[in-house]
């Protein structure tokens, strides 16, 4: 058995588990790797699963490196992608890295965790380095990913440099010499190349533990922000408590487990109690936002957020709704779409023309209807785009 137990709680797999009991016995510190490939600016709930159990890590002595896949970033990881996924350009990924620590320190100690990246030692590989890497792995190895396997059997194109991101991603282990290396179920082949190709340089090989997959406020995909059901961690309070809020009522217990660490037996628990008319589903989804909140924002802005919720949507107080400023200049009457985009509610044309066909925005009241129409505001005026984004303009 673990000696600490919190170490391996809300884990999907550990491999081997004999040999992290065996290194944390020894009471060394290890090295833990964590990789992330900057294609989007924020990090989100999804992310912060696996920060908070490299914090745990953290907690217990061992040394965190958290790297930025700047390299990798240019081909894209091709996981669970159906085709070739377009690289990313330095800039753009100069672009995203910009709040990522900041993000990160919501989380973890800044001063006890390693930053790199991995442009440090994949940028100057040389043409007869990337030879050798390839010589030790087989293609039938390779095409053993199912989203590679798929593609092949669907026809469809893929291209060598996605053959080559597993290797890269494996590299990085060899070169930070990993002793564990954390990341979601969706990354276990690329980790588990990290081992194989540790053991192929001569190195012990590392412990992968892989975590759950979170899904977004749909309740059907794990969260993303490219797919629209993603709470980032540089959301507003009020605003991803608002997400929170409007999660299916079976999602609450993974949230309760990934995000807050209850256990097993505590879970059931409280199911029972909702089954029996004990705890009503309302007062337990804003327990859990509350808590959440409380935890990756502060204990003030959960307050806010928790109280500003119950005046705008269950007692229909929209004095209570976020206040945003327009621009001066900005026109007035204006597209509706423009004025989406103006409040943040939407990032796209294509999300706003969702959201007016689904009936789900309103100006004052009334339900916008047309997806070019012209909309007269003055200050005071309220916008509701979809259940949770409610605000007056001022």
């Amino acid at each position: 058995m673990i000696q600490n137990s919190t170490l391996i709680h809300g884990t999907a797999t550990v491999i081997p588990l004999k040999e992290l009991e065996t290194s944390l016995t020894e009471k060394k510190k290890l090295i833990i790797k964590f990789g992330v490939d900057p294609t989007a600016p924020d990090l989100h709930l999804g992310h912060a699963v696996i920060l908070c159990k490299l914090r745990q890590f953290q907690n217990a002595g061992h040394t965190i490196v958290f790297l930025i896949g700047d390299f990798t970033a240019q081909i894209g990881d091709p996981t669970g992608k159906s085709k070739t996924r377009p690289s990313l350009s330095s800039q753009q990924i100069e672009d995203n890295l910009k709040t990522y620590f900041e993000q990160v320190k919501k989380i973890l100690d800044p001063e006890h965790t390693i930053i790199r990246k991995n442009s440090e030692f994949l940028a100057g590989i040389t043409l007869h380095h990337i030879l050798q890497l390839c010589s030790k792995v087989t293609l039938a190895r390779l095409i053993e990913r199912d989203d590679f396997a798929i593609r092949i059997s669907e026809h469809r194109p893929i291209a060598m440099h996605e053959l080559l991101y597993p290797l890269m991603q494996g590299y990085d282990s060899v070169a930070l010499h990993a002793d564990i290396e954390i990341g979601g179920t969706d990354q276990t082949f690329n980790m588990l190349m990290g081992r194989f190709l540790q053991e192929q340089y001569g190195q012990k090989p590392q412990i992968v533990i892989t975590m759950p997959l979170l899904e977004g406020i749909d309740g059907v995909q794990k969260m993303s922000k490219s797919l629209g059901n993603s709470i980032g961690l540089c959301d507003r309070a009020d605003q991803a408590f608002g997400k929170l809020m409007s999660i299916p009522d079976a999602l609450v217990y993974r949230y309760l487990s990934l995000l807050l660490s209850y256990e097993t037996d505590t879970i059931l628990h409280i199911k029972n109690d909702v089954a029996s008319g004990i705890l009503h589903p309302m007062t337990l989804k804003k327990q859990m936002a509350h808590d959440i909140i409380q935890k990756f924002w502060s204990r003030l802005q959960a307050d806010d957020a928790q109280q500003k919720f119950e005046a705008i949507y269950q007692h229909k107080n929209y004095s209570a709704a976020t206040p945003i400023a327009l621009a001066k200049d900005f026109a007035n009457p204006c597209w509706i779409v423009d004025l989406l985009k103006a409040i943040q509610a939407v990032e796209s044309s294509s999300q706003a023309r969702r959201l007016i066909d689904a009936g789900a925005v309103s100006i004052d009241g009334i339900v916008v209807k047309e997806f070019k129409q012209m909309i007269n505001w003055h200050s005071g005026t309220i916008v509701k785009a979809g259940k949770m984004h409610i605000c007056t303009i001022i």
